[in-house]
């Protein structure tokens, strides 16, 4: 049996445990596919403070609609389209209530309990805030497959099978993001 054809069978016993409520198998699909999920979050609304709130949300939907996933080797692109609509609602959503008044940000912590110098974990910080700040700032349609590809790893066929869009329009895009970000970074850096 091929690697691919493994994989795929290891996945459909995942998913079949997960629906008859196999607690480990739910478990072992959360820690696998959490920390990308978290990246399509944020590659949609750019913003860390609103990434827990949102995987919570996906988390949600995807055990009260696992059942409406027909193929199992199709959940990477199903997972990716519920994060991805939670994502852009939660979005929709922040914009509304920005616009009356009601959104009381919180700076994000994104610090780590590491033992470096003080010195060097202030210029790491600082570094880090700086091209968090240049990734953010990208227009969506070019932070998208850029936290995608850069972040998570993915392959351009796979960006453009879960947007639906030509591998030519991803390499484009990606090519423009990483154009930004130099351009973005240059007196920063």
């Amino acid at each position: 049996m091929t690697s691919v054809a493994a994989q795929a069978d290891l996945l459909k016993e995942l998913i079949v445990g997960v629906r008859e409520g196999d607690r480990l198998s739910a478990e072992r699909l959360v820690r696998e596919h959490d920390p990308w999920v978290r990246s399509v979050i944020f590659g949609v609304t750019g913003r860390v403070d609103l990434v827990d709130d949102i995987a919570q949300q996906v988390w949600t939907q995807v055990w009260e609609r696992l059942n409406t996933l027909e193929d199992p080797s199709r959940l990477r692109s199903w997972l990716y389209s519920v994060a991805r609509n939670a994502a852009i609602d939660m979005s929709m959503a922040r914009r509304r209530q920005q616009r009356v008044g009601e959104l009381v940000e919180e700076p994000p912590d994104d610090r780590r309990g590491d033992h470096s110098s003080p010195v060097g974990r202030v210029l790491r910080d600082e570094l880090h805030a700086t091209l968090f700040r240049a990734v953010e700032a990208l227009p969506a349609i070019y932070r998208e497959p850029f936290v995608l590809r850069h972040l998570e790893g993915w392959t351009y066929a796979e960006i453009s099978e879960v947007l639906g869009m030509p591998l030519e329009s991803v390499e484009t895009r990606l090519v423009r993001a990483r154009r930004l970000l130099r351009e973005s970074l240059q007196d920063k850096l």
